[in-house]
């Protein structure tokens, strides 16, 4: 008789469920720290970057990804930092597109700042990503070097046509910064629309310390985006989604999509299927919460992935509700200390 005839088969890993019945089935996960730009809204202008060794490596964050995508993740985002800084990206890249293969994954994508685009957008492609994300918070050159304080507005403009030339779909993301770019919310949606580009608004959140204005200075509620864009164009509520937090409006005069996130006006916790990983293995199981879980350790002590998977099955038990994003005038100080570069802006 075959010794192994009765051994009972093992048992694929369990989906992630949180302890509200949501399953986590998207993963953004951040490479870096680093980025080319200074964004005012986003990093003091005097950033202290993490040691190299403290990051996770490629290979490591190849396996962190895959055991998620083995307990359900159908979404995985790249973030950063600026996630085209992190060099010899395009082979984790490279390494992940095998789920895509499989079919285990759905979407592999990234969020950047255009910078490096020109670089790697026919790369990208090549590794089965699809769509991206690039932030672009003003059409005025000037503005924008004052905005990212480093940034050059043209490399980016021509990294966002590299992505289109090179066939990925590309959605311009704009924080909306009450006295800095509202006169550009209807060129940047007309700009994007006419190139085929979907165009999304986020309220500006309360992370981290930064230098110049306060944040409640700087925040505009999504309202106010509607009502001067509304001042133009005729928007109607669709039912279009992405799997992130955004929701959509068409713009009849256009026949583009217009998106907004709006984290403090209108929370978007009851469906939330999300969890954040930073560059050094810190899984967070909300952007507005503080409490996180060691994923480094897990992957360090063993060759196996048995630790990560009891580490990530843990935090995911202790997925909260809701976020508690205030803008607070009376104190100023940032619902979370970490800075948004830290957990992928």
């Amino acid at each position: 008789m075959n010794a192994h005839a009765h051994r009972p088969a093992i048992a694929a890993p369990a989906p992630l469920i949180d302890p509200f019945g949501r399953a986590v089935s998207y993963v953004r996960v951040s490479v870096t720290d680093r980025c080319d730009f200074r964004c005012v809204y986003c990093m003091s202008e005097h950033m202290t970057f993490l040691p190299r060794k403290d990051l996770l490596t490629l290979e490591e964050l190849d396996r962190l990804c895959t055991a998620f995508i083995a307990r359900g993740t159908k979404k995985l985002r790249i973030t950063g930092g600026e996630p085209l800084v992190r060099h010899d990206l395009m082979k984790l890249f490279r390494a992940l597109s095998r789920h895509l293969v499989s079919g285990k994954l759905e979407e592999l994508t990234l969020t950047t700042n255009g910078s490096q685009l020109a670089r790697f957008a026919s790369q990208l492609v090549d590794c089965g990503v699809e769509r991206i994300n690039v932030s672009l918070d003003t059409l005025d050159p000037d503005r924008f070097r004052a905005l990212t304080r480093t940034g050059d507005h043209a490399r980016v403009l021509a990294g966002v046509d590299a992505a289109l030339k090179a066939g990925l779909k590309v959605k311009l993301n704009a924080v909306a910064l009450k006295g800095v770019n509202e006169d550009e919310f209807v060129p940047l949606v007309r700009f994007a629309h006419e190139r085929g580009m979907d165009m999304t608004f986020i309220e500006v959140m309360p992370l981290g310390e930064i230098d110049g204005p306060a944040r409640v200075d700087q925040y505009l509620p999504m309202t106010q985006v509607r009502d001067r864009l509304s001042e133009a164009l005729t928007l109607t509520e669709i039912d279009y989604r992405t799997g992130g937090p955004a929701r959509y409006m068409r713009a009849e005069e256009t026949g583009g999509r217009v998106g907004f996130i709006t984290p403090l006006t209108h929370n978007f916790c009851e469906s939330c299927n999300r969890v954040r990983v930073t560059c050094t293995g810190t899984l967070y199981m909300c952007l507005g919460q503080e409490d996180a879980a060691d994923l480094r350790a897990p992957l360090r002590d063993s060759g196996d992935d048995a630790l990560l998977h009891a580490a990530i099955e843990a935090a995911i038990l202790r997925k909260p509700k809701g976020h508690d994003f205030v803008i607070d005038r009376a104190t100023q100080i940032p619902a979370v200390s970490r800075h948004m570069s830290t957990t992928g802006g």
